[in-house]
Order: C-alpha cells, then sequence, then structure tokens
C-alpha cells in the first residue's frame, strides 16, 4: 500500500488533481460571476408585474415587488411614486395585508424625473381643460405620448444644434474682441421658441390616481413611456423589453446616470481604448524589437526587461498621478500657452481629456505589450532569421519581412490583454479626463471633428459612479448590474475581433510557409 501511494505521488497523480481542481474553481467562480451580472443586468429591461397589498389599516401599497423575506414574513415593494412619498421602497409585513391584487389597468409611468410613478390613469387634461376620463384616456395619452416626444426632439436638435453653434461662435467672437453682429438676435429669437415650446408641452397633464387614494397630475412632457404590464401578453412584453433595452444603449442617462441610456459611456469606452490601442501598440512594439533584436546582452537589457515588468506592478492610480502632472498640466499647459493662448485662462488641453486619459493607459499597459511581443519575437524560428541573412538581406530587412510577420500573433495577444485592461480601468481616468455627465462627445460635425480635449463618459466609472456615489442605491442596483453586463460584453467583443485577426494571420502565415 505504502509502496503505491509513494508511486502516486511519484508520477505526479495528486498534483494533477490539485491543478484541475483549481482550474474547474475558477471556471465555477467566473462563470457563477457572469450569470450573477447577466441574470441582474438583463432582468432590468423586463416589465414586472404590479401588485397592489391592501393592508387591515385601509392603506394601499402599489408596485413591483424587490424582495421577500421570511422572518418575519415581509415583501419589499418598489412603490415609486418619490416625489410623493419621499422613498422609491417600502417594507410591507405580510401578517398586516388583508388581499393581494393585480389589477390589469395598473400603470408604470416612467418619467424623466422622480423615477417611476405607479397609479391608475384617472383623465388627460389639457390646461383647465378636460380632453378624456376613464378608458378613453388612453388614447389620448398615447397621441399626446407621441406629440410629447416629437417636441423633446425638436427641443434637443435646437438646443444641441443651432444654439450649440451659435454660443460656440459668440464665445470666439468674445475671445477675438469682435462683434457677433447678428448672431445675439438669433440666440434670443431661439431661447423665446424653446421657452413656447415647453410651455406648450406642460399644458397636457395626466391625472394619476395612486393606491392611496390622493391623486398626481403629471406633466405628459415629463413621462418617457407607460404601460400596463399585468394585462399584456408576452408579445407585447418582449416589445417592451427590446424598445428598453434599445434606450439603453442609444440614449443619454437621466436622473443623475441612474435611468436612461448609457450611449455616451459607451462611445468614450471605444473611442478610449481605440486611441490607447494606436499609441501603446508603436512604442510596444518597437521597445521589444530593439530589446530583442538589437540590444547587446548584458546588464542594461537585464536591468531594462526588469523595470519593465516591474512597472506592470505598479498601481494604477501611480499612473493617474503622473497623467494629471505630466500630460494635462506639464504638457496640455505648454500646448496651451502655445496654440490657445487667446483663451487663457479658461485651459483647452490644460485640463483633463481623452487625449491624456489613452496616453495615460497607453503607458499603463505597455508593459504588456512589450512582454507579448517578445515572447512573439523568440517564438520565431532562427532558422528563418538564418535563412534571410544567407540570402543577403540585411538585419532590418530581414526584421521587418521576415520576423515581424510570425510574431504578429503574439503582438496582437498582448493587444488583447491591453485593450481587456484598459477597458476596465477606473482610477487613472478619474484624475484625467472622465466625468460624470459629459454634455458633448468627442465626436461630432463641427471642425476638427475629433475633439481630443473633451471630457468623456466611461462605462467602468459609470458603474462606480452609479454604485456608490448615487443619492438612492438601492433604486440604481439594476444599472449597475446591467452596466456592467454591458462593460463584459464590449471587452468579449473587442477581444474577440482581434482573436479573429490574429487567427487569420496565423492562417496566412501558415499557408505562406507551405
Amino acid at each position: 500500500m505504502r509502496e503505491r501511494v509513494r508511486k502516486t505521488f511519484r508520477e505526479g497523480d495528486p498534483f494533477l488533481w490539485l491543478t484541475a481542481a483549481a482550474l474547474a474553481t475558477s471556471l465555477v467562480l467566473v462563470g457563477a460571476l457572469l450569470v450573477l451580472v447577466f441574470r441582474h443586468g438583463l432582468a432590468m429591461f423586463w416589465p414586472a408585474e404590479v401588485v397592489l397589498f391592501r393592508t387591515k389599516d385601509g392603506r394601499g401599497w402599489l408596485g413591483e415587488v424587490w424582495e421577500k423575506r421570511e422572518n418575519p414574513p415581509r415583501v419589499r415593494l418598489k412603490v415609486g411614486n418619490r416625489d410623493v412619498y419621499g422613498t422609491d421602497f417600502r417594507w410591507v409585513e405580510l401578517g398586516e395585508v388583508e388581499s393581494v391584487l393585480r389589477p390589469r389597468d395598473a400603470a408604470v409611468f416612467e418619467r424623466r424625473e422622480w423615477g417611476n410613478l405607479y397609479g391608475f390613469l384617472e383623465e388627460v387634461r389639457h390646461g383647465d381643460r378636460s380632453l378624456a376620463r376613464g378608458p378613453a384616456a388612453w388614447a389620448v395619452l398615447r397621441r399626446k405620448l407621441e406629440e410629447a416626444r416629437k417636441a423633446r426632439e425638436h427641443i434637443s436638435e435646437l438646443e444641441r444644434g443651432e444654439m450649440a453653434r451659435i454660443h460656440a461662435r459668440l464665445e470666439k467672437s468674445r475671445r477675438l474682441g469682435k462683434e457677433a453682429e447678428g448672431f445675439e438676435a438669433r440666440a434670443e429669437d431661439i431661447r423665446r421658441e424653446l421657452e413656447a415650446l415647453r410651455r406648450a408641452a406642460s399644458l397636457d397633464r395626466a391625472v394619476v390616481r395612486l393606491a392611496s387614494g390622493e391623486t398626481v397630475d403629471v406633466p405628459v412632457f415629463e413621462i418617457v413611456r407607460v404601460y400596463r404590464p399585468n394585462g399584456a401578453g408576452l408579445t407585447t412584453k418582449l416589445g417592451w423589453y427590446a424598445r428598453k433595452l434599445w434606450e439603453f444603449l442609444s440614449s443619454d442617462p437621466r436622473e443623475a446616470n441612474t435611468e436612461g441610456g448609457v450611449f455616451p459611456a459607451i462611445f468614450g469606452t471605444v473611442l478610449m481604448v481605440l486611441l490607447m490601442t494606436l499609441a501603446v501598440v508603436p512604442f510596444g512594439v518597437v521597445a521589444a524589437l530593439y530589446l530583442h533584436e538589437y540590444a547587446r546582452r548584458g546588464w542594461f537589457v537585464s536591468a531594462v526587461r526588469i523595470a519593465v515588468n516591474n512597472l506592470a506592478g505598479v498601481p494604477s492610480i501611480v499612473f493617474g498621478v503622473f497623467g494629471l502632472g505630466f500630460f494635462v498640466y506639464t504638457l496640455g499647459g505648454t500646448i496651451d500657452g502655445l496654440f490657445f493662448r487667446d483663451r487663457l485662462p479658461s485651459p483647452t488641453y490644460g485640463t483633463g481629456g481623452i487625449l491624456w486619459a489613452s496616453l495615460t493607459l497607453a503607458l499603463l499597459t505597455l508593459p504588456v505589450v512589450v512582454v507579448a511581443t517578445e515572447e512573439g519575437l523568440a517564438a520565431v524560428p532562427r532558422e528563418l532569421r538564418e535563412g534571410s541573412l544567407a540570402l543577403g538581406a540585411t538585419q532590418f530587412e530581414t526584421v521587418w519581412r521576415v520576423v515581424l510577420p510570425h510574431a504578429l500573433p503574439g503582438v496582437l495577444t498582448g493587444v488583447i490583454l491591453a485593450m481587456a485592461r484598459a477597458a476596465g480601468e477606473v482610477a487613472p481616468l478619474m484624475l484625467t479626463g472622465v466625468v460624470k455627465l459629459a454634455p458633448e462627445l468627442p465626436l461630432d460635425s463641427e471642425w476638427p471633428f475629433l475633439h481630443l480635449e473633451r471630457k468623456f463618459m466611461h462605462l467602468g466609472f459609470h458603474i462606480y459612479d452609479v454604485g456608490f456615489q448615487s443619492p438612492n442605491v438601492e433604486a440604481a442596483k439594476p444599472m449597475v448590474y446591467a452596466t456592467t453586463a454591458l462593460l463584459v460584453a464590449l471587452v468579449f467583443v473587442l477581444n474577440l475581433s482581434a482573436m479573429w485577426l490574429r487567427a487569420r494571420l496565423r492562417r496566412r502565415l501558415a499557408s505562406s510557409a507551405v
């Protein structure tokens, strides 16, 4: 028996089991985390049932069941109506409940401010005049919602289009000390038009009866959508789900980022990762080529390699401090002094922006690209180099035409790792350009189209902001899960694209070798 155990250990079977168990545990933990994130994130868009609890003291609470507890038996309801109740959630003791109903006419009003409103539509009014009451009010409300949507789009076009261009022109004229004839008058006309649009839109109001019995007037202009989940079929709910998911991906955030969409954060994250990749790949590849192909072996090269490897272990916030001091204050301040002196003391490049954030992350991920590229260069067979040199090629021609193409899969491996790390970093960005809410995207139709000096939104910072800085953290939980799932999916898509490109290169190299 002892000999058998000794033979088992000598052959290494227990260590094989341990490594297999470690791998299986890691996969299970990662899988469980992904299931948790995607389950809660994707559930955010599903129109949940609305339940009406009547208690023995005659009070009523209408909302979505958020959580259940057994001891004591009670449920936590998302009752919404924050402007009325002062909170989004309320515990209901089941021992005090007299009846539980699921009214088919109970409606969810998603608003631009104050969160959801749960109640029953009573009437639609235009000023002091009643347009419709009872069931007939729904058809009128749908028509008014469509008019309100068009009014919001028109207002947004005016504010972000012509009004923004006029403000930019006025600001430029002020800096140059010139008169901006005609622009002040046009700006005043647009302001009057905006006021008239908002005044006209505010006349339409929906009168909603709450479960507590009181009625609330809701401006139709502030309602994003209304639906009655209890009476809807599966197809209708799937339609609402798709519309809410599209709104999440394509619209701007609202309610301090806890509602609405995350399109500016998606755009900022993707653009920052692309700029970072453009910056880090040339530097990383050139540095690795010099270290592996040209530098003479010795203590200095070893010291440089040790420094590069140690750089990967430096906390990311240190890179953020360096980026703030070097890129933002020193380099950006110098650029402002040389090229944007007329805008001072307002900084242009001497403040945080997407360019400085991208360069800071390029420094952060540089060791990854250097190490991966060196590994790729080391994997190129020596016979290829010797054959090229024997045929009369110079060392540069050998490196450029033979070694580097065969090392490209290794380079792309480093790019994949760098993109994954850059997309998830938050700490350096908080010092170099990310903001909670960016009024403008870094890319638009105004010359020079790509505005590298602008601040930007980022999905990772959005998660931190909504999850830890929001005044209503409990209500913001679904948004945290949904944004996390989106960030994971985005990193997966970026990595998948790089892996697809790497696989194509490998196939091409394999076919050329034949």
